[in-house]
Parts: C-alpha cells; sequence; structure tokens
C-alpha cells in the first residue's frame, strides 16, 4: 500500500500537466498527430499493396499446381500408352 512518502516520491519523479506543457506545445502535439497519421495511412496503404501482391501470388501458384496436376495426368496416360504399344510391337521398355 502506498503511503505519503511513497505518493510525494511520485510527484517528484513523475511529469505533470504543466512540466509537459513546457516540454511540448499543442501546436507541436498537433503537427506531431498529423505527421503520425500520414505515417500510418502511408503504411497501410503499403500493407494493402503487399496483400494484393501476396494474392496474385498466391492466385499464380493454384494456376501452376491445378496445371501440373492435368499435364501430370496427361503424362501418366501417355506412359501408359507407350507401354501398351511397347506390349503389342513386343519391345520391352527400360526406365
Amino acid at each position: 500500500m502506498l503511503d505519503d512518502k511513497d505518493i510525494q516520491k511520485l510527484k517528484e519523479a513523475l511529469a505533470t500537466k504543466e512540466d509537459l506543457a513546457k516540454i511540448v506545445t499543442l501546436d507541436e502535439f498537433d503537427r506531431f498527430k498529423v505527421e503520425v497519421k500520414q505515417d500510418l495511412d502511408g503504411l497501410r496503404e503499403s500493407v494493402q499493396a503487399l496483400i494484393i501482391s501476396v494474392d496474385k501470388l498466391v492466385k499464380a501458384v493454384t494456376d501452376m499446381h491445378e496445371e501440373y496436376v492435368i499435364i501430370t495426368g496427361k503424362v501418366d496416360r501417355h506412359e501408359k500408352w507407350f507401354h501398351l504399344i511397347a506390349d503389342k510391337l513386343g519391345i520391352k521398355l527400360e526406365y
């Protein structure tokens, strides 16, 4: 529990409204807020652009995967045909 001595020490250590007013004026603080808002807006735009880029990349990878699956099926089918043809011709296929 805090006693009067502790509270007095805190008052000495912490800044008061008057102390803060001496350090930063309201105009300076308002300019700071505007700068921070602009920085956050720029950051938000950058993050949004990254999200769009990642979405495009994911779509491209998904499309490539689908194409790969189709091509793999086609290659498997051709390989099966080659083996059937080789069997009919009496040729042994080696890997």
